[in-house]
């Protein structure tokens, strides 16, 4: 076999279809668009158009609402502040609040502040304070001897 003998399978590549390129093309004349009408000439736009009558996405009801002033946390979880604390990232002996889980990497950014879910076990004693935190989370954590304070709104501004 030689480099110039290489040659793709039969039927594996397919030659583009030239629209338009006169009468030997078998696609000439009108381009496979068929005769007259408006899918024949350019410019159609018919996709959601019922013929006049209402059409159906515009029949339908809108559903939902985004509210304006949502507020955006970030969400640790208890096993993984354990994880940081077993690799010696975080210091148990201080308090954890939000600038010290940033500082360890844990989380990226505090967005409107940290919310604590209780994933995961916790084992250290630790003092915790963030802007939310779960109820089983704040069990979770005065059960392994530690406490997880939330601070009020002046920190979620």
């Amino acid at each position: 076999m030689k480099l110039n003998e290489l040659r793709d399978n039969a039927g594996a590549t397919k030659a583009k279809k030239r629209i338009g390129r006169g009468p030997g093309s078998g696609t000439g004349k009108t381009g496979g668009r068929g005769i007259k009408g408006q899918k024949s000439r350019s410019g159609v736009a018919i996709k959601g158009y019922e013929g006049g009558q209402m059409p159906l996405y515009q029949r339908l009801p809108k559903r939902g609402f985004n509210k304006p002033n949502r507020k955006a946390f970030s969400v640790v979880n208890l096993g993984l502040i354990q994880k940081f604390i077993d690799e010696g990232k975080i210091d148990v002996k201080a308090v954890i609040d939000e600038d010290a889980l940033v500082a360890s990497g844990l989380i990226r950014r505090k967005k409107d502040g940290i919310r604590v879910l209780s994933k995961g076990e916790i084992t250290s004693k630790v003092e915790i304070s963030v802007t939310g935190a779960s109820k089983s989370a704040v069990e979770a954590v005065a059960k392994a001897g530690g406490s997880l304070t939330v601070t009020t709104a002046a920190a979620a501004e």
